[in-house]
């Protein structure tokens, strides 16, 4: 699904989207995190992952 799709399935920008798919985001809402795990049929911890510096 592109991000475009995904995004007006959402009512999430593409521009928010693609911040959160390049790593660039300092923080997310817990509602867009569960709007993009319910389109996705997907849980929170298969979309993160924590990286240790």
């Amino acid at each position: 699904m592109s991000l475009v799709e995904l995004s007006q399935r959402i009512g999430i920008s593409v521009v928010n989207l693609s911040v959160l798919k390049n790593n660039r985001a300092k923080a997310i809402r817990f509602s867009t995190l569960l709007a993009i795990c319910e389109e996705l049929q997907c849980t929170i911890g298969e979309l993160l992952d924590i990286e240790e510096d």
